[in-house]
């Protein structure tokens, strides 16, 4: 298992992964947005983790400086995204992703790393839960038309 810093090399696997993850958006917005982060390099991190040469998954980080649910402190580290290939699940792939933007967040001066996932993804809770994240609190987000 090899884990690296994604670069425009690594776009065209990142992107795919991204399909997978997030199946509802366009290979195009998710394109957009890779390539966006890719600008952001002292904002975000992207990692890429490849076993035998292949893509098996990635983790997208952010710093977040506005206030983010549960925590206390800022910027905060916060995991955007993490996804891994079926065939590499149960093989601490996730993990080791996790721990490196963790690693990435406190070399940037960052106390607390959070993240978040949709109310009914279960699998989601229980594998941050798996991994030493505390849940903090539920939120359901409203919005009325003006």
């Amino acid at each position: 298992m090899e884990i690296t810093r994604c670069t425009s090399a690594d776009l065209e696997d990142w992107i795919r992964l991204r399909v997978a993850l997030w199946p509802d958006y366009s290979p195009e917005e998710l394109r957009a947005g890779a390539e966006a982060m890719l600008e952001e390099a002292g904002e975000a991190i992207v990692l890429i983790c490849r076993v035998g040469g292949k893509p098996a998954g990635f983790a997208e980080g952010s710093l977040r400086r506005d206030y983010v649910n549960g925590c206390e402190t800022s910027p905060v580290a916060f995991l955007e995204g993490i996804y891994v290939a079926p065939a590499h699940r149960n093989k601490r792939v996730a993990e080791a992703l996790v721990e490196r933007v963790a690693d990435w967040g406190r070399a940037l001066g960052c106390v607390e790393f959070a993240s978040d996932a949709l109310l009914e993804n279960e699998d989601s809770h229980a594998f941050h839960a798996a991994i030493g994240f505390v849940e903090t609190e539920r939120v359901v987000y409203f919005r009325k038309a003006l």
